[in-house]
């Protein structure tokens, strides 16, 4: 008797714990890099440059695997582009941001049928074997057909019907079968139109934040608009610095930054030297912000008025420089804020709000916010709508002051706040402190940041520091920027000291990071009295007095030295390899006082080798070992080197040479490697061997 058909409903499988949503997707992805935090905070990069992306693929048995990047900008639709296997399961591939702003990346893999039936057509022996492989492949033509279209349709369709007469007929060779089917051109077409309703996805799309080239490449200034006048003793204004762009241009300066030049508050005025009692006539800080006359949003009226800040901002891009802004978030007693917000300052039960301190140093002259008020929101929104009154005007790069001592949250709202309207917008953190704090400041947002170089002295301290940044997990994430000085920081190396540490120190900052600054003209003119011995103040800070420094600010200076900084600047805009940090490396040599370092573009023909007399005082030589093989030069011929600072020429062999430096006369060797083939006219002569002794 035949079986009854059982019409009763199938039982739907059984729930598994544990069970990904789609268990028959068998590609998998392990990692993928890099990321910041596992994705809590973004990666940056530059807009108009390949950002490449690793990920890490594979699948169980022997099949094989595709991959591609996923990325999109933060409004826009995704785009897929294939990834490429470098061996050991790790795939790269690389997309190109077009503008600044936000992206978010991820990688998608599927175990390819096609792919993989390529992989055993080519293994397999035998005619049944064979003949029984093509009518597979003549399958998957057709179900590539199906996600086709047009012309791809036809061919892949027509392509299948021709694949499985040739497995049946007889006549047809099986060395020719196997050739038909290894076609590259039809592989090619099939494998546009992948099969990928099993693939596996990595579950999070990644951030990333492109900036423009500015916000990894830079040289700032720093400069008192109330010092740039021209007669001693009269506060300069605004339109005085206008006077000062040619000079700043001429020196290769992109960006000009300005302490604060709101009102200066006039209650507990600190006087000359950082005196707590202000004398008639007194300036008084910058950073001692607000009084009668307006806030944060105001231009102090001896500086000029909100329009000449403007013209200022016009004037300056006419030279490619850019105005930054300091922004201190912190109010000094008059500030019309004291009154007006009460609720955001801490008061004590004498009726006073206490001063601002950063042990050892007092500031009786400021008081800081209250972030924890129960108003925080308003007080939040106020000091966000500082940075639009700037931008309205045409600011874009922004210095902040002391970021870490404000909470962590608050800046990674207004940042984001603001570069969602502005992505061109750069923020410099201008904090001095703890490693950690000063990295998850720039994880929440800050395109740049200040490092510890100024107190990395010895080549040990510098090698290790810069090869921190330049290889470790931060290289995602934290831009330096090199200061030797700054009007806080005058670092007891040069005090008392002459020409040659300024110029070695400038060297290193320009030389070994691609954004620096210096504060001026302090830096160029070799200022070098401290306040007191041991003290990283100025004596007679423009921080507390107006200065004058001249009425003509010229590069050719005899007692400046601008003329080196003017040639370091030219170097760095026409060496694509000095521009980031990428490739920066140490070379080896017998003497402690030498430090060599190269800089290689990324495609490797932009190669420089640095070698620095780290001592201001007295002669240093040695022999200095370069890296042949990672800088692509040979070890059985000789090599010419250009110096950039000096326009010597030299002629090395081998990866041992001879160097010696005379700090009185130049710091330092920024030798342009000449690849074979590369245009040498007009370079001066190869130097003798008295200059240069082969081994």
């Amino acid at each position: 008797m035949p079986r009854k058909a059982n019409t009763e409903p199938r039982t739907p499988p059984p729930q598994l714990v544990g069970a990904p949503h789609e268990g028959r997707a068998r590609a998998v992805i392990d990692a993928v890099l890099p990321h910041v935090d596992a994705g809590r905070f973004a990666v940056k990069c530059i807009a108009g440059e390949p950002f490449e992306v690793t990920a890490h693929v594979f699948t169980d048995g022997h099949d094989a695997v595709r991959a591609v990047l996923r990325w999109h900008a933060e409004a826009g639709d995704a785009q897929d582009v294939e990834m490429r296997p470098l061996g050991n399961d790790e795939w790269r591939a690389a997309f190109t941001p077009p503008v600044p702003g936000r992206y978010g990346y991820t990688v998608v893999a599927w175990v390819d049928r096609f792919q993989s039936w390529r992989g055993e057509m080519k293994r397999r022996q035998g005619e049944a074997d064979i003949r029984l492989a093509m009518r597979i492949g003549a399958d998957l033509l057709d179900d590539a057909a199906s996600r086709a279209a047009g012309e791809d349709r036809e061919h892949l369709s027509e392509a299948a019907r021709q694949w499985r007469w040739h497995a049946t007929d007889e006549a047809v060779e099986v060395q020719a079968i196997q050739a038909i089917a290894l076609d590259e051109a039809i592989a090619a077409r099939a494998l546009r139109y992948p099969d990928r309703r099993l693939q596996t996805v990595w579950p999070q799309t990644l951030p990333l934040v492109a900036d423009r080239l500015r916000a990894r490449f830079s040289a700032w200034y720093e400069l008192f608009p109330r010092s740039a006048g021209t007669q001693p003793g009269v506060h300069g204004r605004l339109t005085d610095v206008v006077a000062r762009l040619p000079y700043l241009a001429e020196m290769g300066f992109d960006v000009l930054y300005l302490p604060p030049i709101h009102p200066i508050g006039r209650e507990r005025r600190k006087g000359r030297n950082n005196a707590e009692v202000a004398e008639p006539g007194d300036v008084g800080s910058p950073w001692a912000i607000g009084a009668s006359e307006g806030g944060h949003k105001a231009v102090h009226p001896e500086l000029g008025t909100a329009a000449d800040l403007a013209d200022l901002v016009t004037r300056a891009a006419e030279y490619g420089i850019e105005i930054a802004l300091d922004i201190a978030f912190q109010c000094a007693p008059d500030h019309p804020y004291v009154n007006e917000h009460r609720e955001w300052f801490r008061w004590r039960p004498d009726g006073t709000v206490q001063y601002a301190e950063n042990p050892p140093k007092k500031y009786q002259d400021i008081y800081p916010f209250e972030f924890e008020t129960s108003d925080w929101p308003a007080l939040w929104q106020e000091l966000r709508s500082v940075f639009d009154f700037w931008i309205a005007l045409g600011v874009r790069v922004f210095r902040v002051d002391n970021p870490h001592t404000k909470p962590f949250a608050f800046w990674e709202w207004a940042i984001a706040q603001i570069k969602a309207q502005h992505p061109d917008v750069i923020f410099l953190s201008e904090a001095f402190t703890r490693p950690k704090v000063m990295h998850r400041l720039a994880k929440l947002g800050f395109t740049q940041s200040y490092t510890y170089f100024t107190w990395r002295q010895t080549g040990e301290e510098l090698r290790a520091y810069f090869t921190e940044l330049a290889e470790g997990p931060g290289r995602h994430y934290f831009r330096p920027n090199a200061w030797p000085n700054t009007p806080d920081i005058f670092h007891e190396q040069f005090h008392h000291q002459g020409r040659p540490v300024f110029a070695l120190r400038v060297v290193l900052a320009a030389l070994l990071c691609p954004s620096y600054g210096l504060y001026g003209p302090a830096y160029e003119l070799l200022e070098n009295r401290p306040r007191s011995p041991g003290s990283e103040e100025y004596l007679d800070s423009e921080k507390y007095q107006l200065r004058h420094w001249g009425e003509t600010w010229t590069v050719d200076r005899p007692d400046s030295v601008a003329g080196l900084i003017a040639r370091l600047n030219r170097l760095r805009r026409t060496h694509v390899a000095l521009q980031s940090m990428d490739r920066l490396r140490f070379h080896d040599t017998d003497n402690p006082q030498l430090l060599v370092w190269s800089r290689q573009a990324r495609e490797g023909e932009d190669t420089l080798v640095m070698v620095l007399n780290l001592d201001p005082q007295y002669v240093q030589s040695g022999w200095v070992t370069l890296d042949l093989g990672a800088l692509g030069l040979p070890t059985d011929a000789p090599y010419e080197l250009h110096d950039a600072l000096t326009e010597q020429r030299f002629t090395w062999q081998g990866p041992h040479n001879f160097v010696i430096l005379d700090p009185s006369v130049t710091p330092a060797h920024a030798l342009v490697v000449q690849r074979p083939g590369a245009a040498a006219a007009g370079m001066p002569p190869a130097l003798s061997d008295q200059n240069v002794v082969e081994p």
